[in-house]
């Protein structure tokens, strides 16, 4: 009968982790756990049952250390995800267009439509109103210049330029999509006139 402690979970879940890497023939994973090859062989010789039999024991022959470096890299990996999942779901709440999340987050129609109704977005109807020459101006002021004009801004800047203007998500994205053909705001090109005769 198993101990049924965290101690007994952790001992089951590393052997069975040692074992999946022995049938998978990961030597590498297997010697970074200090196998030889007598562990090995007898990690080939266990049953099931034994790998149970394991849980009621009531010590075990593990140590556990943990390794900073790893510890920090993966700390900064999941809070950069976490941070770019937050912004795709308020740029989707925010009503952005699919295209603009595909070419920002490489989220295809599918995914995109499942994350709108999860955020209860209502469905969009027809083309976005065009924005009048106030909001086209007060959105070129707001546009941050950029250094490489093939490179995409930062999702967050959409976010914030959306809060600071009031303007709609999809007018920026076209708006700023059109600019991008003749020039990044802060060429000196009058963003009305570029939208009237462009």
């Amino acid at each position: 009968m198993s101990n049924d402690t965290k101690e007994a979970g952790l001992v089951s879940s590393v052997f069975m982790y040692a074992t999946r890497c022995l049938a998978e023939a990961d030597w590498t994973a297997l010697r970074a756990m200090r196998f030889g090859p007598r562990e090995i062989e007898a990690l080939r010789e266990m049953s099931m049952a034994d790998l149970y039999r394991i849980e009621a024991l009531r010590g075990h022959c593990l140590e556990i250390r943990l390794d900073r470096q790893a510890w920090w890299q993966m700390i900064e990996h999941l809070r950069n995800q976490r941070k770019s999942e937050e912004t795709l779901h308020s740029l989707v709440a925010a009503d952005a267009p699919q295209e603009m999340i595909r070419v920002l987050f490489g989220i295809h129609a599918r995914a995109y439509s499942r994350l709108r109704r999860n955020l209860s977005v209502d469905p969009s109807v027809g083309r976005p109103a065009e924005p009048d020459e106030e909001s086209a101006h007060r959105l070129w002021q707001a546009w941050p210049g950029q250094e490489d004009d093939e490179t995409l801004p930062d999702p967050q800047v959409y976010l914030r330029v959306h809060h600071e203007t009031g303007i709609p998500m999809r007018a920026i994205w076209n708006l700023t999509q059109r600019w991008a053909q003749y020039g990044r705001p802060g060429s000196g090109t009058d963003p009305v006139q570029t939208d009237r005769y462009g």
